[in-house]
């Protein structure tokens, strides 16, 4: 099963974060982002992989995520 626009979106979005630092957030601008990064956004959010709907900090399971997409990326591009 291919990976849906929506789930490219979300991988694109976490790889944004930190995963070394539990302290360092993001912060998606509605105003300027583009639709599908605050849609993503939203997503995630509603998943429990992030602690607000416009970005903050990524929960436990969103670091878990972050690392599993950083192992992901590593792997395809290697």
């Amino acid at each position: 099963m291919p990976f849906s626009p929506d789930t490219i979106a979300e991988l694109n979005l976490l790889s944004q974060f930190e995963s070394s630092s539990g302290q360092a957030g993001i912060k998606v601008h509605k105003s300027d982002a583009a639709p599908e990064t605050v849609d993503a956004a939203e997503r995630l959010f509603a998943k429990g992989l992030i602690t607000r709907d416009d970005g903050g900090y990524l929960t436990p399971m969103g670091s878990e995520a972050v690392e599993l997409t950083q192992k992901l990326q590593s792997i395809l591009t290697t």
